[in-house]
């Protein structure tokens, strides 16, 4: 199999919702956004294994980082195809080796104390990955990067509110302990799995956060690139009416896995695909 059909093979099996907001796309730059959403697939996929030790999974970034600049005789041919996106739309290496720095903390952080410091994290595993993005859909105005930055804090703002159950399970709580404090919740609470009104009203204020971000990305994208942008906005429309799911439900994430339908995000993709229009 080819690289690109592995790439592409890595999207399907990801089940992202990234995937599906692709379909907007033209072959080349779809060719292309599955090239960087395979690689950050894999050095995802590398700090969440089981296999590896904390030293392996960092030398296995580590040689990444190298693969971004030099070509190495024993590396996967994915690299080959990443340094030609890196060549081919002038990408920063240092917003790719955000990326890599931000799977680097989900191995040895576990927890944040402020939301400052999760800010660092869900910029560098989610606002990077849209800056790479937009450079790869084409955009006109600077202030797109700005759109880019807070549409992926809205969206890992939105994977840590839905994943709190599932991210406990990994030993991981991203929930910024100082609004734990903040509502009389507990740690020991959450990790029992105690849902209460302190609880409900502790992650409203996350989703408000989340919220908050998509607001400000809405009002950041430069009408001249609502069109580029599609792919984006489809990931936005979908994130958002999760949020929304969990939000009526009551935040019941320790019992619940929410997701939309596949009419419903049907039918988000063709509204943003009319949006364009």
């Amino acid at each position: 199999m080819n690289t690109r059909a592995t790439a592409a093979k890595i999207t399907r099996q990801s089940k992202s919702n990234l995937a599906l907001a692709f379909i907007s796309l033209g072959r080349e730059r779809k060719r292309d956004i599955t090239v960087f959403y395979a690689f950050c697939r894999v050095i995802d996929d590398i700090a969440d294994s089981l296999q590896l030790s904390i030293a392996e999974k960092q030398v296995r970034l580590a040689e990444w980082r190298e693969m971004l600049c030099t070509a190495r005789s024993t590396e996967p041919p994915l690299a080959r195809d990443v340094r030609a996106l890196i060549d081919k739309y002038s990408l920063a290496v240092g917003m790719l080796e955000e990326i890599i720095a931000g799977v680097e903390m989900d191995i040895t952080i576990r927890r944040y104390a402020t939301f400052e410091e999760l800010r660092v994290y869900c910029y560098r595993v989610a606002s990077a990955v849209g800056l790479v993005s937009i450079e790869i859909f084409g955009y006109r105005n600077p202030r797109c990067k700005e759109y880019a930055v807070e549409l992926g804090l809205a969206l890992q703002m939105t994977n840590i509110i839905r994943d709190v159950g599932k991210d406990l399970q990994a030993g991981r709580i991203y929930l910024p302990q100082e609004d734990i404090a903040r509502f009389n919740y507990s740690e020991t609470e959450l990790q029992e799995l105690q849902y209460n009104e302190r609880f409900v009203r502790l992650m409203g204020f996350e989703a408000a956060r989340a919220r908050e971000f998509f607001s400000h990305a809405a009002a950041a994208l430069p009408r001249e690139d609502r069109r580029a942008m599609v792919p984006a906005e489809i990931m936005g429309s979908i994130y958002r009416g999760v949020l929304r799911r969990i939000e009526l439900d009551r935040f019941r994430v320790f019992e619940k896995e929410y997701r939309l339908g596949r009419l419903e995000k049907a039918g988000r993709i063709a509204r943003q695909l009319l949006k364009s229009f």
